[in-house]
């Protein structure tokens, strides 16, 4: 079953994400005064995540190199500027390319549950991919997130914004979970992580 905004809210309480909006933020007080930002936090049936600002790696191509997840190259990810403006804070993900960021929020899934990432309808709207992998019963950290520009243009993705929402589904507990297993990815920092194996 989806959980709605009442067991998020409880849930938030004790540790499943952090830090935590209870209400869908729109817009922030700046010294310029109130900015519109691309929505983030508590919804009827879900979470919206922010971009963290540390950190956004773009791939691009290394002549003779091949992308290998079993052998991952590091130097095939170069990092992005971090651009701001009276729009906010912002990273430019080239036209046709793909992109790696991190979320800010940090989550702790509890064992009878598993997240599932979907992309924002703004950021869909201009072409942006978000190719996100579920978060699994017990996993916990900040999420590398995953992009593809499909656009012909480049386009800005805002940092500390909302990018992807998430929706909480619970069932019957599992025997092993993430955190049980000891899963490759758990416990990742505010950083990209790389492909494991």
């Amino acid at each position: 079953m989806i959980k709605n905004d009442t067991w998020i809210t409880q849930m938030a309480a004790q540790g499943l994400i952090s830090p935590f909006e209870p209400s869908l933020i729109r817009q922030v007080e700046t010294e310029a005064g109130l900015r519109r930002v691309i929505s983030y936090g508590l919804s009827s049936y879900g979470y919206d995540i922010r971009l963290s600002a540390k950190e956004f790696r773009v791939f691009r191509h290394v002549p003779g190199t091949i992308v290998d997840p079993k052998n991952f190259n590091p130097a095939n990810l170069e990092p992005a500027a971090l651009h701001s403006d009276d729009s906010g804070s912002y990273f430019i993900l080239p036209a046709h390319s793909y992109g790696l960021g991190v979320a800010l929020e940090h989550l702790s899934v509890p064992e009878n549950v598993s997240v599932i990432c979907i992309g924002k309808s703004t950021y869909a709207r201009i072409g942006l991919i978000a190719n996100l992998t579920p978060a699994e019963a017990g996993w916990r950290g900040h999420l590398t997130l995953e992009f593809s520009n499909s656009s012909s243009a480049d386009c800005r993705i805002y940092a500390n914004e909302g990018i992807v929402q998430l929706l909480f589904f619970e069932g019957d507990p599992c025997n092993i979970s993430y955190a049980t297993r000891q899963g490759k990815y758990q416990d990742q920092q505010e950083a990209v992580t790389l492909a494991r194996i």
